[in-house]
């Protein structure tokens, strides 16, 4: 069983008091799009936020997730990946750790990166890459990392671990720059949301 953990409980410091993540994206906020297409894939979906009370839990109702509040969210990502990770289901064999910031990931996206894990094989991480090959995500890593990934500290998310386990690492290729793109600041939103309009505007 894959089950998927959604990091969400970052502050949004760069984005000029407002938060990045309760964004408009088409009609909602863009943490319950992005967890909607991680719930559409079938997998057990875990979200790690900040405690309650906040607008981010709020923005989740009615969908069928775990929140996991994150008491120390404030150290940076790795809080919320450990405390994610200690809240997955027993019977996990492998978790996808997906970015709730990154609006271009689809559930095709989503979908081609669980389909490439082979528990079977010698691979420990499954990441996604960019058509062009330059590394991003979302990441799989078997449970069996589960020691490494939980002693982690900081804001470097995983990174270290995969590192460590470059040989036994499979890229999955997604669309264009879709395992990179994420929007930290308000002008990335505008030039994000610009090139959406343009590339509905060629369509009609």
């Amino acid at each position: 069983m894959i089950a998927i953990i959604v990091l969400a409980a970052g502050a949004s410091r760069r984005m000029q008091g407002r938060d990045k993540l309760l964004e408009d994206v088409d009609g909602v906020p863009l943490l319950r799009r992005q967890t909607m297409r991680a719930l559409a894939t079938g997998c057990d979906v875990l979200v790690a936020l900040p405690p309650a009370p906040h607008p981010r839990i709020d923005a989740l109702t009615g969908l069928a997730v775990t929140i996991v509040e994150v008491a120390d969210a404030e150290e940076g990502m790795n809080a919320s990946l450990r405390t994610g990770l200690r809240s997955i289901p027993k019977d996990t064999d492998a978790v996808m750790v997906m970015l709730a910031d990154m609006p271009d990931i689809t559930q095709d996206d989503l979908n081609s990166v669980l389909q490439a894990v082979d528990l079977e094989s010698d691979t420990l991480i499954w990441r996604a890459v960019t058509a062009s090959g330059a590394a991003g995500h979302p990441i799989v890593f078997s449970t069996t990392l589960l020691p490494e990934l939980t002693a982690l500290s900081g804001d470097a998310g995983g990174s270290s671990v995969v590192r460590a386990h470059a040989d036994k690492t499979q890229r999955v290729p997604l669309p264009d720059d879709h395992a990179r793109t994420d929007l930290d600041t308000p002008e990335a939103w505008a030039t994000w949301r610009a090139k959406l309009e343009g590339s509905k505007s060629d369509i009609s």
